[in-house]
């Protein structure tokens, strides 16, 4: 399972929370961006418990202000059919 997160955080933070994200199991990219939101997330997991679990770690790093979760469909034609 692969899912994306977007998450906002306090100004000034990004360094520290990227920081502090890239140690969660299951994180597999993180980097900051720009515009509506400061951070871009993947996790990939086996498993639905762990990828809850990861979303859950990610949401109470301090300075986190909210995030969006957005879980990949598969069976779509996508990329992540053809990485099975």
């Amino acid at each position: 399972m692969i899912t994306y997160i977007l998450a906002t955080c306090i100004p000034g933070n990004e360094k520290e929370v990227i920081q502090k994200i890239k140690e969660i199991p299951n994180v597999v990219e993180v980097n900051g961006i720009m515009g509506k939101y400061d951070i871009f997330v993947k996790i990939q997991a086996g498993e639905v418990m762990k990828v809850d679990l990861t979303i859950s770690k990610v949401r109470s790093v301090p300075h986190v202000t909210s995030t969006v979760s957005i879980p990949a469909i598969y069976g779509q034609g996508g990329t992540i059919d053809s990485e099975k």
